[in-house]
């Protein structure tokens, strides 16, 4: 058998070698149109900001060590021009000639191409996408010595690119098309991490949409929010499945024009399998079609189409996205659908909000996680999950990520036997938190958001409650509520107006929950605010940072 792999990153070099340990007597050619293969282009922007110094560290195999493990035809700066299906061929293009290669089965990664605007590759306009691109980026810092730089995007590239050029001294200015870095989170939890951006001297314009740049000596990027000059630029603005090949020999595309495969990721063609960033494949929480450029997916996905084509019954079951990026001092990591995703899907759902320690809070060093947990109302079934915070914020979303693909409930969360000692964790894991308070929220507790409280404060029948301490309530607090401290709420509760919804919070939503307990208890009908005071003051911070009155563009109050 004579198998082809258009592309040697994540997909197709994990296809390859699948294939070698399946059967030894394949012969398996890989054609990379870049100079290097199985490369760890995750790491790309670490190397621009220092943290990787070798370059040779970029480079999990070369095409002599595939030879030599693997015995594996790694053909480099060799690009594939054509596929011809009816022969079973692929057209190759070098620098110096090209030539027709047939096979038996063929695996189709070409990954995604970069999305880059008018003028977006002239003089100073760099992407970063392949170790061709990092290296550029690092000599031209090396030779020019440039003091400000313009990142275009605010995704995953362009937050780690603003944070790398940084280290190297460099001014940043991070320009993103939408009111939010991140769109894959909740847009209040992504003020965080403007606000960690600013904190390290990034320059941040959100609704600032770029839609053409001027290359030179000096780069200026033309945005919604008007044009900016720097000395160099980096576009990250997004990127799209690269499947001209597929569509010009007549493959099956779905969104985007991505490949469309079944769940062997064997594409409308039964000789070429497909896997990686170009393949449209099933969001795990919804069932629908989906994109997801991202590395575990594309290695998973190689995996499976290497097993079909050696005759194994391997399936792809899908992705639920889950995904982690640091932001200088924060982590930032999700899985599963935000609540706009959820809204689109036409989900009966709510979220949970909670501030909680990364381990035990009387052991030093204990940081704030923010996690949110999304769930359907009609049963507690997770769908989502956000998590912000110093520490301990990565392996709390992958147990939510495995709790969301098995279908798993808030009921089983509450009994996940987590590992505990006070440096890692706490007795009561966030984990096990979140399952305690949707439980609540389904048994009949009531809770509201901070996109309620314009609403909240206009109405006359609402008494907004604040059970902080006196000292916390001093320094910020939500416009018209009444300080009682939790420890002296049972003695004043003739306070509390009778026959007003009581609208409760603290810091972090605990005091508060114990607060609605002692009223509801005696009859009032409370309403805990989920994520606290210290989501509130997020928002209100961002709100204030962007220039509006009370709450930030893009974070529209709830009507």
């Amino acid at each position: 058998m004579k198998v082809v792999v258009i592309g040697g990153v994540a997909g197709g070099a994990t296809a390859a070698a699948r294939l070698r340990r399946l059967d030894e007597s394949a012969q398996i050619i890989i054609f990379e149109r870049s100079g290097y293969v199985s490369y760890a282009n995750c790491g790309l922007p670490y190397y621009v900001g220092g943290e990787i110094r070798r370059r040779s560290a970029l480079t999990l195999q070369t095409p002599e060590s595939f030879r030599r493990r693997f015995g594996i035809d790694v053909r480099v700066n060799s690009e594939v021009i054509r596929i011809d299906r009816a022969n079973r061929r692929v057209i190759v293009r070098t620098a110096d000639r090209e030539y027709e290669e047939s096979y038996d089965k063929l695996i189709y990664c070409p990954g995604a191409r970069p999305i880059v605007p008018q003028g977006g590759d002239g003089e100073g306009c760099f992407t970063l996408r392949t170790v061709e691109d990092t290296f550029a980026i690092d000599d031209f810092i090396k030779e020019r010595k440039p003091r400000t730089a313009i990142v275009a995007g605010g995704g995953f590239i362009g937050l780690e690119a603003a944070e790398n050029l940084a280290a190297r001294g460099i001014k940043v200015t991070l320009l993103q098309g939408g009111a939010q870095v991140l769109p894959q989170i909740d847009a209040d939890m992504a003020c965080f991490l403007h606000a960690e951006l600013r904190k390290n001297s990034v320059e941040l314009r959100l609704s600032s949409r770029v839609t053409s740049i001027e290359g030179g000596k000096e780069v200026t990027v033309h945005s919604a929010s008007g044009d900016l000059t720097a000395d160099f630029c980096v576009v990250a603005l997004g990127v799209l499945p690269d499947t001209r090949l597929a569509e010009e020999c007549g493959l099956e595309l779905g969104i985007k024009k991505a490949v469309v495969t079944d769940c062997r990721m064997r594409t409308s063609d039964k000789d070429i399998y497909a896997a990686g960033d170009a393949v449209q494949i099933k969001n795990a929480v919804t069932g629908g079609d989906a994109l997801f450029a991202l590395a575990g997916p594309a290695n998973k996905q190689g995996r499976t189409a290497a097993d079909n084509v050696c005759g194994k019954d391997s399936r792809y079951s899908g992705s639920v996205g889950s995904s982690v990026i640091k932001v200088f001092g924060l982590t930032c990591a999700f899985t599963g659908l935000n609540s706009a995703a959820a809204g689109r899907e036409g989900l009966d759902f709510d979220s949970v909000t909670l501030l909680s320690s990364s381990h035990a809070s009387y052991y030093p060093g204990a940081c704030n996680i923010t996690l949110r947990v999304l769930f359907e109302k009609n049963g507690g079934r997770i769908i989502g999950a956000q998590a912000i915070g110093a520490e301990g914020v990565d392996k709390r979303i992958d147990v939510l990520a495995v709790a969301i693909k098995a279908g798993m409930t808030a009921y089983d969360l509450q009994g996940f036997d987590l590992a505990y000692a006070p440096p890692y964790s706490s007795a009561k894991d966030p984990v096990n938190m979140a399952g305690y308070v949707i439980e609540n929220l389904l048994d009949g507790v009531k809770q509201y958001h901070w996109r309620q409280i314009p609403q909240i404060s206009a109405d006359k029948d609402a008494f907004i409650l604040d059970v902080r301490t006196r000292g916390e309530f001093a320094e910020g607090r939500i416009d018209g509520a009444v300080n009682v401290p939790l420890d002296e709420l049972r003695g004043r509760l003739s306070e509390i107006p009778a026959g007003k919804k009581i609208f409760v919070n603290c810091h972090s939503g605990l005091r508060s929950y114990i607060a609605c307990r002692i009223l509801t208890a005696r009859g009032f009908d409370c309403y805990n605010l989920s994520g606290g005071y210290a989501l509130y003051a997020a928002v209100k911070g961002e709100a204030e940072e962007a220039g509006v009155p009370r709450y930030p563009c893009g974070l529209p109050v709830e009507r």
